[in-house]
């Protein structure tokens, strides 16, 4: 890898199936990444454990999400694609940032109190000091750029404290990251009912994956929320509407989306035609990405390869950060 290029870290929780929103929110901008800075991407298995200790479905999450990744258009060449815990060195930085992390600070976070309010019987540690682990996960690259959503910068906040914090009881050892949006402002991509942004694992049939079959996609669109339409001219749209725009914008050719934007504009517009439309323009832009991943999946030896090199490349980096770490904490006894 190049080492004057920046550093990037992200990863992605192995919990539910791809869907639009995290290919239009995270992963088409990691592909972007991936050619112009040196990207760790990470399937955090670990992080997964705060809020889906029963682990039967995991191996298979962590493989269809690899298979999704790279079917998506990420490169095991190009950026390091790695699963979290084939890299034990996060784990003993975890421990030293523990001692740097605060009970008052981590129990006032956004993420913990709505985790706790979603799952009042499962308040763990791990997910008391998630944001910590996802420090570690950070630091242990010395990454500066974290591409993350809105609801992910407080933590990225927290993890420039524990760096600073660890640079000045120890020595200056961590860059300083930042929460950082590749290019244009993120799509938004709305359920199909409009209640919210689409959902891994809940509303399944108001969310769109990349592994969903051309006629689910098509039951899935056609049974989306609309009206009887504007009955004033260029009437501002409801969300659950714009939701629709949106996605034909991402989809269908600038003539398609035009022409739809005009008859909504002079109240001739006729959702049906719109809803088939983007069925059909939506099947063409999915099916390829399912069919590249099913035939990924399928290929043991070649997600085993991914696997084990991206696991080395990973430890590699990992290894480097952590001796510094540890000579400058002085754990040296002989």
């Amino acid at each position: 890898m190049n080492q004057k290029k920046e550093i990037v870290l992200s990863g992605i929780r192995p919990t539910g199936f791809v869907h639009l929103g995290n290919y239009f929110g995270a992963i088409r901008n990691w592909v972007n990444m991936q050619r112009e800075f040196n990207c760790f991407y990470c399937i955090v298995d670990w992080h997964s454990l705060t809020t889906h200790p029963d682990t039967r479905e995991l191996p298979a999450n962590v493989i269809r999400l690899l298979s999704e990744l790279i079917g998506s258009g990420l490169d095991p060449d190009q950026c390091v694609l790695y699963i979290q815990s084939d890299v034990p060195e996060i784990a003993e930085l975890y421990l030293y940032l523990n001692m740097l992390a605060y009970k008052g600070e981590l129990d006032k976070t956004t993420t913990f109190k709505d985790k706790v309010r979603q799952n009042p019987d499962n308040v763990n540690a791990g997910l008391l000091t998630y944001p910590v682990l996802q420090s570690a996960d950070i630091l242990i690259h010395r990454a500066v750029k974290v591409p993350v959503g809105k609801d992910q910068e407080q933590h990225i906040e927290m993890t420039r404290n524990f760096a600073e914090r660890f640079n000045h009881r120890y020595g200056e050892i961590f860059p300083m990251p930042y929460a950082f949006n590749y290019g244009e402002d993120l799509i938004k991509i709305m359920s199909l009912d409009g209640k919210g942004k689409m959902s891994k694992s809940e509303n399944q049939m108001n969310t769109l994956y990349l592994a969903d079959e051309d006629d689910a996609i098509r039951k899935k669109i056609m049974r989306a929320t609309t009206d009887s339409g504007p009955v004033v001219p260029h009437s501002p749209k409801p969300d659950y509407i714009e939701g629709l725009y949106t996605l034909l914008r991402i989809v269908s050719e600038p003539a398609v989306v035009d022409k739809f934007e005009a008859d909504y504009n002079a109240c001739t517009i006729r959702y049906g035609d719109l809803k088939k439309q983007l069925a059909e323009d939506m099947v063409r832009f999915i099916t390829p990405i399912r069919q590249k991943t099913e035939s990924i999946r399928a290929d043991e030896k070649y997600m085993r390869m991914v696997m084990e090199q991206g696991a080395a490349k990973a430890r590699t980096s990992a290894k480097a950060t952590l001796q510094l770490v540890r000579d400058a904490i002085g754990l040296k006894y002989y």
